[in-house]
Order: C-alpha cells, then structure tokens, then sequence
C-alpha cells in the first residue's frame, strides 16, 4: 500500500522531532543542560537552528518534553514491577527497587530528571506530570496498609515515609550512576541492604516530623489511594 504524500511528510517530521530530542538528551547529560544551546542540539543533527524551532520553541520545551518521557516510562517500569505482587510490603520493596533499576536501565533520563540542577523546575509545569501522581498514591497507600496491619509504626506520615524511602533510593542511584564507590563494592547490594534497614525501622516506634507539600507527584489522591487499599 503506497503511502501518501500527507503520511510522508509527517513521517519526516516525527522523524526529525524524535532526532531532535535524542541528540538534546545525550547533551543535557554530556554538556550539562545550562551549557546546551538550540544551535547546539542543531548542530548534532545537522540542521539550521531555525529548522529546531519549528519544532520546539525552546531548550525547556525539549526538556519537559524528555522529562515527561521519563516520567512516563520511570511509571511503566514501576507498574510493571508491582502489578502482580499482592502483599503491600512486598509491592512497596519491589517498586522502590524499581525506581533504583530505573536509573540503570535508563540513565541519561534519570540523570536528566533526578540530578542535573541546572535544568527547569518540574513544578513550573506539574499538570504535564499529573499522570505521575497515580504512582506515588498507590506507594502512600501501600505504606497506609502497613500501618494498618501494625508491620510499621503508627507515628509513620505516608507521604512523609514514602518520601524518605524514595530519598533514599535516589541517592544510592546516583552513587551508583557516578561511580563514587570502591573497586569491588556492588551498588545493588548497598541499594538492597539500604531498603531493607529503611523497611526495617519503620516496624520501630519511629515517628516522622517532615510535612510533605501537596503537588502532582505526592499528594495521595483519595480514589486511588483507597482503590489500592482496598485491593491490598
């Protein structure tokens, strides 16, 4: 079946705006994301600067189109990883361990979306990310469950705890991702044994005193956070 002249040219430019953010991808982690400029990101797929702008209007336009990519596979890695697993301990220590294989599976996006501080603020456009807050709400709702079922302290905030576990993960993750531990020391293993001691004193009578704000990703939405409590 031939393809039409509509299809082609579209075709083109999916082409070209996918180019477009593989090369900004590689260079944000390569150069840093301050020190890119669109004529840099033109220069890498050889095209005039102006031919980028037909397709972004600036360098965060790419940015939060790459970021919300990230975000969307970073919440398909998860869900993968969580969906069959019935007990809600176990669904929350396999989707924290997701989070920290994403990083190495996907590590220019994790840097991207996790390390790089030069790069726009995820807040100044959350609705993008809106879909994310399913993710987050079914974790806070795992971690609502066990303190229900007394496998962790009373004194434990949801959103506060599942804060803590998801600091502590990213920043095993970016160790891994810089290399900064000694020949032969394993990061999987560090970022198993630091979940584990994580998970471990929750079951204390530990309390938390940080108050997580209300945003896309961390707010605990009702409905969701109650479907996954009732399927737990």
């Amino acid at each position: 079946m031939f393809m039409g002249i509509k299809e082609r040219q579209q075709r083109e430019r999916d082409r070209i705006r996918e180019a477009i953010l593989t090369a900004a991808r590689e260079l944000f982690v390569s150069d840093g994301y301050r020190n890119v400029s669109m004529r840099k990101i033109a220069d890498r797929i050889e095209y005039s600067p102006a031919a980028i702008y037909s397709y972004f209007r600036s360098k965060d336009d790419i940015f939060f189109e790459l970021a919300e990519e990230g975000f969307r596979k970073l919440a398909e890695h998860i869900v993968g990883a969580v969906e069959r697993v019935p007990d809600p301990l176990n669904r929350l220590r396999q989707g924290l361990l997701a989070f920290y294989g994403f990083s190495k599976i996907h590590p220019e996006y994790f840097e991207l979306m996790f390390v790089d501080r030069s790069v726009p603020q995820i807040s100044q456009d959350f609705q993008r990310f809106e879909f994310f807050q399913a993710t987050t709400a079914r974790a806070a709702a795992d971690i609502r469950a066990c303190i229900e079922r007394t496998e962790f302290s009373a004194g434990l905030d949801p959103a506060a705890a599942l804060h803590i576990l998801w600091v502590g993960m990213l920043g095993v993750a970016i160790i891994g991702l810089a290399k900064r531990l000694a020949p032969g020391e394993d990061p999987d293993a560090l970022a198993h044994d630091l979940l584990e001691l994580m998970l471990a004193g929750f079951s204390t009578s530990v309390t938390t005193t940080f108050v997580a704000s209300e945003c896309a990703f961390h707010a605990a939405d009702a409905l969701v956070a109650k479907d996954a409590h009732d399927h737990a």
